[in-house]
């Protein structure tokens, strides 16, 4: 896989800006910026971005890295629906333990 990664460096580069941006969007977004402040934001994100993508060509594992993130995110994600989904039958239902 770290193969074609290296051979196919702008797919590498738009995986893991998608990936950064995603984690960035789900972690550490509070609020709605304002356009020129959120246009700073994804073009410091595309320079970093690019800093990343030297490291994956050197040897280092990013975009797998980035891919467990984003999965445990989405782990995260599943479990919190789940206990939610729970504590709305258990509200339907009357039951106050919990």
């Amino acid at each position: 896989m770290n193969e074609w990664l290296f051979e196919h460096v702008w797919i590498t580069y738009a995986i893991i800006y998608a990936l950064v941006t995603y984690v960035y969007n789900k972690v550490f977004r509070v609020r709605k910026l304002p356009l020129l402040k959120d246009a700073i934001i994804y073009l410091l994100i595309g320079v970093g971005t690019f800093v990343l993508l030297i490291f994956q060509m050197f040897g280092l594992p990013i975009v797998l890295c980035l891919l467990v993130a984003v999965g445990l995110m989405l782990l995260v994600r599943v479990r919190y629906w789940v206990e939610g989904r729970e504590r709305r039958k258990r509200e339907a239902n009357g039951d106050t333990k919990g």
